[in-house]
């Protein structure tokens, strides 16, 4: 563990035949993949066979249920305070524009301090948060000010959190099961997502959201006991870095030299901002399309909801992660978005809405899991915290902008168009990492050969 005196020190390199290519080898393993090595131990559940990570997805999973409750809550209140549409909008952008300011700071701090340590200051920060508005509730004296503030407290939390739960995960499970427990990771929030808003409409209905909000901030007790029991003896601790100027260029440095970083993190921030404004097309659909109201609302969130645990389930049943799935899972999930969008039937749309949500967990998981491996671990804090920047950080741009497209053109033109430049962005993203690797598209059109292949362009020389 480093223990610096301060001054600016580079990572370590790694040997030539453990870093990744633009493609995504490591050492022996297929172009384009980071293959996980503890292949004894592979299973769809195989993290949780860790003590360490079994207490924390228990743990989350309890505070996520919470998150839900407090995210349909706080909507719900802010609309009965002020009858506003726009008034809910900018309680999202108060909880997401602090990680779009200041996400990359979160991931120095990440990477300067203890996981464990923040994670508990950051846990218990955010139950506070839902403390604060049960008290005012339950008073009485909640003002919408109140909820706004709020919402920026704990945005500004997450810039923290965030970064520090996603580096953590490597800390508890080791290399060998990154990718898989990121993908339990998505499952458990996704099953939250199941059954926190249900049990928050409940419980609002019966006795009124200041209990929802209670419930919220006590829930927040479970991840900081599941961190306390931790053994810290079985972590896998990374380096810290020492404080020094330049850690924020030098993480941005880092992730620009390498293809295999930051192409699939611009990948992500196109997938982020213009393919996941599913609340602004879904309530549309519902209202507009197919006269539906609230209820249908609620169908097409659960429908999303479970496509989503499939999707994690199957992720983290996979040995590998692949450029060229991240890639392919991209272009799919955005052509089927322009197919939706002009789905001719209601069941068609619900049924393509469970394979849409598929096809965007696969997008996440395997971009998230491919760049925590192909990441050395002293930068990991910097790089995931980039990473959620430009994807959780492009909702407070992409929300605004397809709202207004919705408004002005219609819900169908407004969801192809997000399906369509998702699509393009991969392509053009799956053309960089090719090149990136030294390798061109071949279009082959002989019968009895593959149509269309990349091959070296070494062998354009050897050829020559």
């Amino acid at each position: 563990m480093s223990t610096g005196s301060g001054a600016e020190s580079a990572p370590a390199p790694r040997p030539d035949h453990q870093r990744p290519d633009p493609t995504g080898s490591t050492g022996t393993t297929p172009a384009g993949s980071t293959e996980r090595p503890d292949r004894g131990r592979r299973g769809t559940f195989s993290s949780l066979r860790i003590r360490n990570y079994r207490l924390f997805w228990t743990a989350a999973l309890v505070a996520n249920i919470g998150v839900w409750m407090a995210r349909i809550t706080q909507d719900w209140l802010v609309l009965s305070l002020t009858g506003s549409s726009t008034a809910v909008g900018i309680t999202t952008a108060m909880q997401f524009l602090p990680m779009l300011l200041f996400g990359l700071y979160g991931g120095v701090i990440a990477d300067r301090f203890p996981k464990r340590t923040l994670l508990f200051l950051t846990q218990g920060a955010m139950g506070l948060g839902g403390l604060f508005l049960a008290v005012l509730t339950l008073s009485g004296h909640v003002q919408v000010w109140h909820v706004y503030a709020t919402a920026l407290f704990t945005g500004m939390v997450t810039v923290v959190d965030n970064p520090t739960r996603q580096s953590f995960v490597s800390e508890m499970v080791g290399p060998g099961q990154v990718g898989n427990a990121v993908s339990l990771n998505s499952a458990n929030f996704q099953s939250a997502r199941l059954v926190g808003p249900a049990v928050a409409g409940g419980l609002t209905a019966a006795v009124g959201p200041g209990w929802a909000f209670l419930a919220n901030g006590l829930l927040f007790l479970a991840p900081i006991l599941g961190l306390a029991l931790m053994r810290t003896a079985e972590l896998h601790p990374t380096p810290r870095r020492p404080r020094g100027k330049g850690e924020l260029r030098e993480g941005l440095a880092y992730v620009s030299s390498r293809p295999e970083l930051i192409w699939p993190i611009v990948l992500i921030g196109f997938i982020g901002t213009f393919g996941f404004n599913f609340p602004i097309w879904l309530s549309a659909y519902a209202h507009d399309v197919y006269d539906g109201g609230s209820g249908m609302y609620g169908l097409f969130n659960t429908l999303m909801a479970a496509g989503s645990l499939t999707g994690a389930l199957l992720a983290a049943r996979r040995s590998s992660t692949r450029l060229r799935m991240l890639v392919a899972a991209a272009v799919v999930f955005g052509v089927l978005q322009v197919v939706t969008a002009y789905s001719p039937t209601l069941w068609t749309f619900l049924l393509l809405l469970v394979v849409i949500s598929m096809l965007g967990l696969t997008v996440n998981v395997t971009a998230n899991s491919f760049v925590q491996l192909a990441t050395d671990p002293e930068m990991r804090g910097r790089v995931m915290s980039l990473y959620m920047m430009v994807f959780v950080g492009g909702t407070p741009l992409g929300g605004p902008l397809f709202g207004w497209l919705t408004d002005a053109y219609g819900v169908r033109i407004s969801f192809a168009l997000g399906g369509l430049v998702c699509a393009v962005s991969a392509l053009f993203v799956g053309l960089m990492l090719a090149r990136a690797a030294g390798l061109r598209l071949q279009v082959d059109l002989r019968r009895g050969h593959q149509h269309v292949r990349f091959v070296p362009r070494r062998r354009e020389l050897v050829a020559a």
